[in-house]
């Protein structure tokens, strides 16, 4: 698996990429750069500025993903572009790129971190990696790595020092902390592709050796989404966020600003979700704004009562939006998809489909 991926980096050419996956670079890079420039005034990553005033990697990184407006590959869940900003837009700084090379490295970058993701998917986020970072790395590494025109060999080195440094936990999704995950994962990408091209070695199939990134990290290790490399795009599948806010939330916010004034009258409003979007979304009181964009009964409260989901809905801090949040029940279905949702209030249920 190792060596097949490493062959079609080394291999490509900016001539083999289709029109598709071009226009889903730009797309991904025009969305992300904004994110980048948005998430600069965030609390946490201005300490992590002052804290490594040099790592611009880690910074623009954390930024990309500081408002929780960062791209969403469908199938994965996977915030795709993070890392890969933080990696390229530091490369691109310290060495002369042509728009050509930068949006090559940036597919084959996206390709790889999204086909990994759906390698040990599902099961690698439902035991409490945080897939952005943990794949985002391979991603980081990759784009870095053509840029700095990686051999084969150079490649597999280079995919073996990211695997080591693959980290990232669900759990501090929700606190300030949850933005190192794609900050660490674009600094150590960007490091283990420098290193591959200075001659550091790594194993040999740090991908799918018996202790390898699949066999550690658990999750379906399904070896075979290695298959069409070049032919079928699965970057393609990425998402933009309308909403600032985990995911999970989008099709139930949809639902309710649809239904907005039946559900402003509602005396109850009970909300069936999947088991993983219970587990990141039932906040009945979120402490701040970080809290909020995680939080159903935030997001349903903002939409009857304010009519909008956007940065300064999920900042606000108000005795209506408190009182209406006790309104919320959260009830789990398993038939549901992890990004659907059913609401109901009096005699209605309304079904909440994904629509990104």
């Amino acid at each position: 698996m190792t060596r097949e991926l490493a062959q079609f980096l080394a291999g490509s050419r900016w001539e083999d990429i289709p029109a598709a996956a071009r226009r889903e670079a730009k797309r991904a890079i025009l969305n992300i750069a904004g994110c980048v420039l948005a998430g600069r005034a965030d609390p946490g990553v201005r300490i992590l500025r002052n804290a490594f005033p040099g790592d611009d990697a880690l910074t623009d990184a954390a930024a990309a993903t500081a408002q929780d407006y960062d791209d969403t590959h469908l199938p994965t869940v996977i915030h795709v572009t993070p890392p890969l900003a933080g990696a390229l837009f530091s490369l691109a700084r310290a060495q002369a790129v042509s728009g050509a090379q930068f949006l090559h490295a940036w597919v084959l970058g996206m390709e790889t971190t999204c086909r990994l993701g759906h390698a040990v998917t599902p099961g690698h986020y439902e035991r409490g990696w945080h897939i952005t970072s943990t794949c985002g790395v391979f991603g980081a590494a990759v784009s870095a790595g053509k840029l700095l025109n990686l051999n084969e060999k150079q490649f597999i080195h280079a995919l073996g020092i990211a695997a080591t440094q693959a980290a990232g936990l669900v759990e501090v999704l929700g606190s300030m902390a949850r933005v190192l995950n794609a900050g660490c994962a674009a600094r150590n990408g960007l490091a283990a592709a420098r290193l591959a091209a200075q001659g550091f070695e790594g194993p040999a199939r740090p991908l799918e050796g018996l202790r390898g990134f699949l066999s550690v990290f658990g999750g379906a290790n399904d070896v075979r989404q290695l298959a069409g490399l070049g032919t079928d795009w699965e970057m393609t599948r990425v998402a933009y966020k309308p909403y600032p806010c985990g995911v999970v939330l989008h099709a139930l916010i949809d639902a309710c600003l649809a239904h907005r004034d039946e559900l402003r009258a509602a005396r109850e409003i009970t909300v069936a979700l999947h088991p993983l979007a219970i587990e990141r979304a039932d906040r009945p009181a979120p402490r701040d704004s970080i809290e909020a964009r995680l939080s159903a009964q935030h997001a349903v409260a903002v939409c009857a009562l304010r009519g909008r989901a956007g940065p300064a809905e999920f900042e606000e801090r108000a005795a209506d939006l408190e009182a209406f949040r006790r309104r919320v029940r959260i009830v789990r279905d398993d038939a549901l998809d992890k990004m659907a949702a059913s609401l109901r209030f009096g005699a209605r249920t309304i079904a909440a489909q994904p629509m990104l």
